[in-house]
This record gives structure tokens, C-alpha cells and sequence, in this order.
């Protein structure tokens, strides 16, 4: 796994589903975290296929440090599972994730969706992508500004302030956001790449008097972002199914260590090397504060985690812990 700062899946989701999935082969497992660090990433991965690991699974940090890892993997022909985040020029043998495109593409119809619906003239957007060493970055802002783009090119919405954020951070997101603002004190929404960055901004607006007011996006499904969404800060969050993802890489991988060879539905191009890498797609499930019900129903979270305090009448509000509606059922792809 490569941190545990970006995203709460890193250091509980994953690892717990993963665990699971093993489990249940009756295969054993070691799971790690690099806690963010490129050095150490390449560490635990010479480690583990020195110790005499039969198959990797990889979350990267980066492209180098993932390639490094893949590199020592194929001289000692051990198989390489890249999870979540395709290691550009890598040549694993397998990637599980989600349509990262489609990802971006609900983002923005979220935030297009919110901004109709406080009907916003002409508003100045903001983006704050995820890291630039990370490849899913680039196929969520494809995907966003996909839409985005048709808006600013018909006049209907002005581009603003777009950048990227080092490794996901969320501290230094409310840092970026903050200028962002005071450069462009009329910002009328923001695309922010998953919930951690989402809630950065949404901090910076609490203190200017603005959030509710901004619509602002997410990804993951955080209990964080759900709350956000509940109280009307955040407009829209995108749940990725991680137990279906990590259930997909587990089943390959044990296929591997029994020495089998699967096979995938699909594939995906490399955009550096040209290659391609044999793909399990999943589909992502769009939420916004009408649906939060049907993560609860899905057991992402719980009802006990999410409806605390304050967010307890809002749970009640919005059906928290009555049947889910049938976008929750979304077919995988």
C-alpha cells in the first residue's frame, strides 16, 4: 500500500478486504505500507520478493518506485498484480481498478448537477487535481474536464485556478486552495479530486463564510465526505466498491500462486510504453447527500460511525438505514 495520509482505504479499507479475500482462499498474506515514502516503497517491495513472495500486489507511490519494484519482480519472475494505479512503463502482469475516466466524469456531473440546481450564472470554477506522479490523477481530470471543457468553451462557465496537488495532500491543498481564493476571491466551485482535498477546501470556506455556498466534490466515499455531504458542504463523492476491487485482485493473485494463468475481460494501453496490461475494470457509484443511505446499506460504513452528533437528524433526514435505492446495485463493467 503506498500511504495512509491520502485516503482512509490505505490504512483500513483495503487492507481489511484484502485480508479477507486471502483469507477466505486459505492463502497466506503480507500486507505493508510505504507511509509515503518512495525509498522505503522500494524497500518493502525488495523485501518481500527476496522473502520469497509467489506473487505481488502493488499500490504505487509513483512510476519510478513502482517500476523499480516491478523491475526486481520480473528478474525474479514473480508476478505483478498493479492495484488501483497503473505503473506507467512498469509491464505488470495484471491491473485491477475502477473506470478512472468515468470517475472524473461523475465528479463533474455532480458539480455541474449542484451548480444548476443553486442556479449559479457563469461561475468561475476551481481544480485541484490529485498528485501528478500518480496516473489516476491524470484519468480523473480527463474525465472532468471532459465535461468541464464543454462548459468553458460555450461561455457558460469561466475556468479558473488548476493545479495539482503534491501526493495527494490534503494539508497542502487547503494551502494551494487558499491562494486559489485570494487570487480569485469569486470562485463559484470547485472540482476537488477525492474527499480529503474536498474537505481542505471546505475548510478554507468555513473561515470565509462560504461553505455551502461553493460547491465542492469528492471521491472515495470517506466518512469524512459523507458527513460533508450531509450537511450540504460537498455536493458529490464518488464510492468506488473497494472490497469488489480487492476481492478482483486477490482472486487473480491466487490463481497465480496455485500456477494458474487467468485471464481478464479486458485490457488497458500503457501511455508510456505503448504495451498493454491485462485489466479488470469496476465501475464507480456516484453519491450525492440523497444516496449516502446506500454506502451505510452497502456496509462501507457504518450507521454508528456516520451518524454522530450533530450529522444524527441529518442521517434521519436523508434515510440513513432504510433500503438503499438501486443505483447502490450498479453493475460493474
Amino acid at each position: 500500500m503506498p500511504d495512509t495520509k491520502s485516503s482512509q482505504r490505505w490504512s483500513t479499507d483495503d487492507p481489511k478486504f484484502l485480508k479477507a479475500a486471502f483469507d477466505a482462499a486459505n492463502v497466506p498474506v503480507e500486507i505493508q505500507n510505504a507511509q509515503g515514502d518512495r525509498a522505503n516503497f522500494v524497500k518493502i517491495g525488495t523485501d518481500m520478493l527476496n522473502g520469497g513472495v509467489k506473487v505481488l500486489i502493488i499500490a504505487n507511490l509513483d512510476a519510478d518506485s513502482g517500476k523499480a519494484v516491478i523491475d526486481l519482480a520480473k528478474e525474479k519472475k514473480i508476478p505483478v498484480i498493479d492495484y488501483d494505479r497503473l505503473t506507467l512503463n512498469g509491464g505488470a502482469d495484471y491491473y485491477v481498478s475502477f473506470d478512472n475516466e468515468a470517475v472524473g466524469r461523475y465528479q463533474a456531473y455532480g458539480l455541474i448537477s449542484c451548480l444548476s440546481e443553486k442556479k449559479v450564472k457563469n461561475p468561475i470554477i476551481a481544480e485541484l487535481n490529485g498528485s501528478s506522479t500518480d496516473n489516476n490523477s491524470a484519468l480523473f481530470k480527463d474525465g472532468y474536464d471532459g465535461q468541464l471543457d464543454v462548459k468553458y468553451d460555450s461561455a457558460e462557465y469561466t475556468k479558473g485556478p488548476d493545479q495539482f496537488v503534491p501526493d495527494w495532500d490534503s494539508e497542502e491543498a487547503g494551502k494551494i486552495f487558499e491562494q486559489m481564493l485570494a487570487q480569485q476571491p469569486k470562485i463559484g466551485g470547485v472540482l476537488a479530486a477525492n474527499d480529503g482535498l474536498g474537505n481542505a477546501v471546505i475548510q478554507v470556506l468555513r473561515k470565509k463564510g462560504l461553505s455551502g455556498k461553493v460547491p465542492v466534490t469528492g471521491q472515495d466515499a470517506t466518512l469524512q465526505g459523507l458527513q460533508n455531504l450531509l450537511t450540504g458542504e460537498q455536493c458529490v463523492t464518488i464510492y468506488k466498491k473497494v472490497q469488489r476491487e480487492a476481492e478482483a485482485a486477490a482472486g487473480l493473485a491466487v490463481k497465480l500462486f496455485k500456477g494458474d494463468k487467468p485471464t481478464t475481460p479486458g485490457q488497458i494501453k500503457d501511455p508510456e510504453s505503448g504495451g498493454y496490461v491485462p485489466f479488470v475494470s469496476l465501475e464507480p457509484v456516484q453519491i450525492d447527500k440523497f444516496k449516502v443511505k446506500d454506502v451505510v446499506a452497502d456496509g462501507f460504513v457504518t450507521k454508528k460511525q456516520l451518524c454522530t452528533g450533530k450529522y444524527a437528524k441529518l442521517c434521519n433526514t436523508y434515510g440513513v438505514g432504510v433500503a438503499p435505492s438501486a443505483s447502490a446495485d450498479t453493475d460493474d463493467k
